[in-house]
This record gives C-alpha cells, structure tokens and sequence, in this order.
C-alpha cells in the first residue's frame, strides 16, 4: 500500500531494465532520475539511517534478524511494511530460485524481479572491485550460476557477465574508439585497444624491464623467467605457459579442426591460421612496412622484415655466439651443437633436426609434388623450388653482386658467388683440412673419407654420393634432356651443361687465370689451367703412385691395372677404356670426319690427327 517500496516500483511499472536499456530512446539513468522514489531518495529523507541504527541498538544485526519478525529495514524505515517482510510473503524468494523450476522461469523471463538487484550488484562492482569479489564469494553457495542465457542456455555467476555475454548474440558493440572508430562490448576491450594508439604499457617486468599492455601478458612473460608451465597435457605428459595452448595441443591428439574456411573447405585448429588463411583468398596484407611501403599478411612477417633494415638478430648462441633474427633459427641452429634430430621418418627412420626437411622428405616416399607451374605444368616439392623455376620464365635475377654487378636468381647464388672475390671457404673437413665454399661440397667430400654411396639406381643399381648425380644419371635411362637451346634446338641433361653450350654461341668466357689472364668458359676449366702454374696433381694412383692433375685421368689410368674397358661398339664389340675413344672409333663404321683444317680443308675423325696434320703446316712456313 505504501509507494515508496522497491520490489513494487520494480515490479509494478512496465518500464523494467532491459525494456528502459532496448526500447525507449532515454537510457537508463533519465528513468532511474525522472520517478520521486528511488533508492537514494528513501535513504535520504529518513533521519534514522542505516548505521544509526546499528550503533545505537544494544541488538546487533544478527540479534535483530533472529528475534524480531521485522528485519533491519522496518527500523529504518519506519514502516511496517519492509524489504523482507515483502520478499518472504510472495512464493518467488531468494533461496527458491536455485531449483530446477526457478531457473527454467529465469531463463525464459529474462526482465523477473531479480533483475533491480543484480542491476544494484553491477553498480557496486563499478564503485568497488574489491566488494564486487567479496559478494560475489557471497553469493557463490546460494547461487551458482543462476544467470541463465535465453539464446544459447548459458549460465553465468553475475548478470553483469551475462549482459556483457548476450552482446555476442545481439552485435551490440557499444564503445567505440574515438580515434579509429573501432567498436568493443566491453568498455575494458576498449581500455587495451586505445593502449595500440597511446603505446601505453603499464606492466613491467622486474627482472628485465620488458613491458606490456595487460597484467596477463606479463604473467605469461614471467614464465619464461621461471620456466613453469602450470599446464600438462594428460596424454603425452607435455607441458605449457597457458591453458589455450594446452587446448590447442590436444587437438594433435584428438584430430580436431574446428575453424573451416568457407571457400574452398580447408579446416584448422585455431582461428588465427584460419584468418592467416583467409587472407589467401582476399589478398589482404594489412600490415606495411614504413621504410620500404612492403605488405605482410601477419604482423609477425612484418617484425621479421624490419630487422632487414635495422640489422637486428636478438637471439643469440650461448656456445659460439652466432645471433639469429628468428629464435626459431636459435633454436634449429642450437640442435647443431647437441646433435639432436628430434624428428624421424616412419617409413624409413632417417631423422631431422626440423619438421620442415621431415615434409619435404616424405614427399620423395609419396611423390608427392604439391606446386605446380601454371606456364609449362611443371610440379615440384617445395614453393621455394616453384618460384625459382618460375623466373627461368620471366628471366628475373633479383640478386646483384656489388663488385661486378652479375645478376643471379636466387639469394645463395649470390651468396656463393661473392665468395668468389672474397676467396671465403668457410666449411672445412676436419680429416684432411681441405676447405669449401658451400656446406654441401663438403658433405660430398667427406663421403670420400666414408666410401659412402646413399643414392643408388633402380635401373642398374650403380650408386652415387649425391642425389643430384643420380637423377642426371636416370636420364641416361630414359633418354630425357629437359635443358634446349633457343638459338640451335641443342638438348642437354643439365641445366649446367646447356649453360656452358650457350657460351659456345655468346663466346662469353667469365673466368680469368689471375696469373696470365687466359678465359675460361668454365670454372672447372679455369681450375684445371691454374694446376699447370702451380704443378698441382691432387689424384694419385694408390698401386704405382702415379699424380694426376683430374680425377677422370686418374679414373682411365686405373683401368690400366684393372684391365677394364667398359665402352664397346654395338657395331663390332670392340672395346675401349673411355667413351671419347669410342666415338672416335665409331667414326670407321659410319666415315663422319669432324675435324677439318683451316688451310686446307683436309678433314680427319679425330681431334689428334687433325692436330698432327696442322704441324705439318707449322713445318712448310717455318
């Protein structure tokens, strides 16, 4: 009967929180101002307010709530008609709710009469953190989330979550950047994103100054320091920093990819790849580089190009002290040290210092060639491979030596080519010292200490060091010459070999003896020319100790002792120990004369009888 009760001017009027918040155009507070009797009003005007009472009342609160049928709020009221005597005469009281009927009536009437006082709970969270804990400890045995969501059926401890929760399903997005316009649900999302724009970072860490943006993400950082990893997975025994991780983790085991892209159907275990993913679709690279004006897709790509430009590598070896510009490169470089290959193939158990080569190596057991060429259809293993093969196409060479200024496809071309004017040899055989400009040069010459052989052919079983060597000798087998000419049509095994025939048409010959100036076609060549300065005879014959300045005059001297001829004629079956002198015999059966004189147009089969026939011409004009 007495207007100035709360659970009636909630109840009563048709204007209850969440119409006052979604339908009218005056929020919450004009409604909560505009009627005569609201809270503070009632507390106000009596003289005899709360703590009056507590202090001048011999019988404390508890006394009162036990003894007297009217609890505290008759005293300070003065009317007979209090808060509890209203709350505990109706069937819909406090403690009912937590059953099964309560909370199905929450959950469908969304506005009941509990909103006014779990709205009263959100302000005091707002006035004080510290009492919002507390009642909320309070409140955890009565209630346990009785805040129920009437889209998804969630439940929440507070209606503060819950509102902030039901926001996801509305799209509300109510604060907003006013520098980006960027909108958030909660105004503590947009307390973090304004700090992207102020630089603000409040959490430091003590033990290395590094700072950040959320208490979180320094509790995160502090792991590092301390090495805990509070979460295990239950399978593997593995640990992590976070909880997320530890979830993202599982799904090695459980197979699960949740995240789909709706184009093309591919699935993930996190969003973050499916975004980085999406982004192959839409071409968006949001993230530029202010130096150069280059775009990345991640932000992390971006961080890595930038230490281009500031030469920075902050992660740094703590046996030989190499620095890195990634700590992954720390990381797979450290394995060196240890000698570990923590990944194996299950088909053939070689291992692998990273999962990266482990891919790669199980495509050669699949066939697998994943990267296509969209000019010629060519495939390959790796998208590195596609994109060197793609400039064989447009004939860019984005790399240039800054002495000589030779244009080169790839980064380690130019790499091994300034090694060329700088005489570096930077890997080195620890058994007879000789030294290399490339790491694998010297894996191949170590194989000779070894004798070891890994490649063999399936056709004719003859083994090779590199694998290299092997796919050029199957095209022995198949008769393939992938490598031609533009200018004459010529066909070639190599990439190599075509290159070298090429200058046969240019007459470039880029390599110079330093001591007499001759040009070569070939750095071989050159190699072999700078022996006859120094006397250099590296091969030696190990029955009669003969030295040879070339392995392949070595490889035909030992047939000397062996006896063995492996080139014969499929004419006659005359045998010979090298092939050069095949095709010169070969040249009886068919009469081809190759080699012509200048003088006098006289032609012979072989390149040696042309030259015994020119000194007969040295003779008459001397």
């Amino acid at each position: 009967t007495q207007p100035d009760q709360r659970e009636p001017v909630v109840n009563t009027p048709p204007d209850q929180r969440e119409p006052v918040v979604n339908t009218p155009p005056d929020q919450r507070e004009p409604v909560v101002n505009t009627p005569p009797d609201q809270r503070e009003p009632v507390v106000n005007t009596q003289p005899d307010q709360r703590e009056p009472v507590v202090n001048t009342q011999p019988d404390q609160r508890e006394p009162v709530v036990n003894t007297q049928p009217d609890q505290r709020e008759p005293v300070v009221n003065t009317q007979p008609d209090q808060r509890e005597p209203v709350v505990n005469t109706p069937p819909d009281q406090r403690e009912p709710p937590p059953s099964a009927a309560g909370l199905r009536e929450r959950c469908d009437n969304p506005g009941s009469s509990v909103e006014p006082q779990q709205h009263h709970d959100a302000e005091e969270a707002e006035k004080s953190p510290f009492r919002s804990e507390h009642k909320k400890h309070q409140q955890r045995p009565t209630e346990k989330k009785s805040n129920c969501c009437s889209d998804c059926g969630k439940r929440f401890n507070s209606s503060v979550k819950l509102q902030i929760h039901q926001r996801t399903h509305k799209g509300e997005k109510s604060f907003s950047c006013d520098q980006c316009g960027k909108s958030f649900t909660t105004s503590g999302s947009l307390t973090l994103h304004q700090r992207t724009h102020t630089g603000e970072k409040p959490y430091s860490c003590d033990q290395c100054g590094k700072s950040f943006t959320t208490s979180g993400s320094l509790t995160l950082h502090q792991r590092t320091h301390t090495g805990e990893k509070p979460y295990s997975c239950d399978q593997c025994g593995k640990g992590f920093t976070t909880s997320c991780q530890l979830t993202i983790h599982q799904r090695i085991h459980t197979g699960e990819k949740p995240y789909s892209c709706a184009q093309c159907g591919k699935s993930f275990t996190t969003s973050g790849h499916l975004t980085l993913h999406r982004r192959t679709h839409t071409g968006e690279k949001p993230y530029s580089c202010g130096q150069c004006g280059k775009s990345f897709g991640q932000s992390s790509q971006l961080t890595l190009h930038q230490r281009t430009h500031t030469g920075e590598k902050p992660y740094s070896c703590g046996q030989c002290g190499k620095s890195f510009g990634q700590s992954i490169n720390l990381k797979v470089h450290q394995r060196r040290h240890t000698g570990e290959k923590p990944y194996s193939c299950d088909q053939c158990g070689k291992s692998f210092v990273t999962s990266d080569q482990l891919t790669l190596h199980q495509r050669i057991h699949t066939g697998e060639k994943p990267y296509s060429c969209d000019q010629c259809g060519k495939s390959f293993t790796t998208s590195g491979s596609l994109t060197l093969h793609r400039r064989t196409h447009t004939g860019e060479k984005p790399y240039n030596c800054g002495q000589c200024g030779k244009s080169f496809g790839q980064s380690s071309q130019l790499t091994l080519h300034q090694r060329i004017h700088t005489g570096e040899k930077p890997f080195t055989c620890g058994q007879c010292g000789k030294s290399f400009c490339q790491s694998s040069n010297l894996t191949v010459h170590q194989r000779r200490h070894t004798g070891e052989k890994s490649y063999s052919c399936d056709h004719c079983g003859k083994s090779f060091v590199k694998s290299d060597q092997l796919t050029v000798h199957q095209r022995i087998h198949t008769g393939e010459k992938p490598y031609s000419c533009d200018q004459c049509g010529k066909s070639f095994t190599t990439s190599g070999s075509l290159t070298v025939h090429q200058r046969t048409h240019t007459g470039e010959k880029p390599y110079s003896c330093d001591q007499c100036g001759k040009s070569f076609g070939q750095y071989s060549q050159l190699t072999l020319h700078q022996r006859t300065h120094t006397g250099d005879k590296p091969y030696s014959c190990v029955q009669c100790g003969k030295s040879f300045g070339q392995s392949s005059n070595l490889t035909v001297h030992q047939r000397r002792h062996t006896g063995e001829k492996p080139s014969s004629s499929d004419q006659c079956g005359k045998t010979f120990p090298t092939s050069s002198q095949l095709t010169v015999y070969q040249r009886t059966h068919t009469g081809q004369k190759s080699y012509s004189c200048d003088k006098c147009g006289k032609r012979y089969s072989g390149k040696r009888s042309l030259i015994k026939h020119q000194k007969i011409h040295e003779g008459v004009v001397s």
